[in-house]
């Protein structure tokens, strides 16, 4: 399993140029160099900016750098609890994002995780708009050792999302995880399939969807929010997972999340193995960016 240091090596090799040894401690000669490498790291600029004004205004002999961890922290908020026990049988996650955000592989080590706690995951592939378009997630369900419904080419992707439930129900799989077709937030069409797919589920099991959780790809840094934004206003998201933060210098976008979106930060993919999916740590994450 990839640690968190190493998945934040890129944006940590920027911040830490403001705490190295020849620098010493952040002070005035050097809050310019702190802002603008949090900029570059994808902080939102309203965060940036309450952070030099509370780091220039200290006490001397407080640590800047440990004022910057704890402001940081308090951004972040409280960590998310989640168990994959519910009252809802089953439960029924469904996947969003954009195309290449890595949804369809969350899925699968979603699945795993779910199975490594003793519960019997079913994977539901409704991209149904490419072709052979849930073949690798049928693989996968192969691989984890899980259930899986899908859909051919051209199917209504609400229907086999239905369908899901129902063989669900059947077979007594919980969790049911959906992993919807990825889709451009500017393409309405494909937009509007989602609240479709929503009541389709609904209508097989009361409540259904329990959860919509949000891919995002950490790479993308503030356009990922942009894009999260978009489909939340089309289905209310409840949870994020970010992916492709071992590859990204933009990890400071996370910040954004808790602030602009007002959601919780379930996961994070730290890396491309099947147990690089780890719940979301705030105090983890935030001192791997400074290397403690």
């Amino acid at each position: 399993m990839v640690a968190w240091a190493t998945a934040l090596s890129k944006t940590r090799n920027l911040i830490k140029q403001v705490f190295s040894p020849s620098a010493g401690d952040v002070d005035e000669l050097n809050v310019e160099d702190l802002e603008e490498i949090l900029l570059r790291s994808d902080v939102p600029a309203r965060l940036v900016m309450e952070i030099v004004e509370q780091l220039e205004s200290a006490p001397r002999k407080l640590s800047r750098k440990n004022l910057l961890r704890d402001l940081l922290l308090k951004e972040l908020g409280e960590p998310a609890s989640f168990t994959w026990t519910s009252a809802h049988k089953p439960f029924v996650i469904l996947l969003l994002g954009v195309n290449g955000s890595g949804k369809t592989t969350t899925a699968a080590k979603l699945a795993r995780l779910a199975k490594g706690q003793g519960r019997k995951p079913m994977l539901c592939g409704s991209d149904t708009f490419r072709a052979a378009g849930s073949s690798q997630l049928k693989l996968w369900s192969e691989k984890v050792g899980c259930d899986f419904t899908g859909g051919e080419m051209g199917a209504d992707a609400a229907g086999v999302a239905y369908n899901a439930i129902d063989a669900a129900i059947a077979k007594g799989c919980d969790p049911v995880i959906v992993d919807s077709a990825g889709r451009m937030h500017t393409k309405t069409p494909l937009m509007d399939e989602l609240p479709k797919m929503c009541r389709s589920m609904n209508k097989r099991l009361a409540g259904a969807p329990h959860a919509v959780w949000m891919v995002l790809d950490a790479s993308l840094g503030q356009n990922a929010i942009i894009q999260a934004k978009q489909f939340n206003a089309v289905v209310p998201i409840t949870g994020i997972v970010i992916t492709k933060l071992d590859g990204s210098s933009k990890a400071g976008f996370l910040f954004s999340v808790r602030s602009e979106l007002n959601v919780p930060i379930l996961f994070t993919g730290l890396g491309e193995g099947e147990d690089d999916l780890v719940p979301f740590n705030p105090e983890e994450f935030v001192d791997a960016l400074f290397g403690d």
